[in-house]
């Protein structure tokens, strides 16, 4: 099954998600099919800390790619973000 979610990547006590598109079976920082946007919980305010591609979320959700719900989270967080 293919499932979007977050990756980890930063350094320590920095943390910086990669919102991707990937296998189930593989690790959660392992290979991927596409990253489509990213998540960073300690930007700074003036910083954009949520980008998500939605017509790629959109193409692959059409293709059967199920949704984490932090991903999921971060998805609706993104959208109220872009319609305000």
């Amino acid at each position: 099954m293919v499932v979007i979610r977050l990756a980890r990547s930063g350094a320590k006590k920095r943390p910086f998600f990669n919102v991707v598109v990937a296998d189930s079976r593989n690790r959660r920082d392992g290979r991927f099919i596409e990253r489509i946007g990213y998540y960073n919980p300690v930007a700074a305010a003036n910083e954009n800390g949520l980008i998500v591609n939605t017509e790629r979320l959109a193409f692959w959700q059409s293709h059967g790619a199920q949704l984490s719900p932090t991903a999921a989270r971060l998805v609706k967080q993104a959208a109220v973000a872009k319609a305000a």
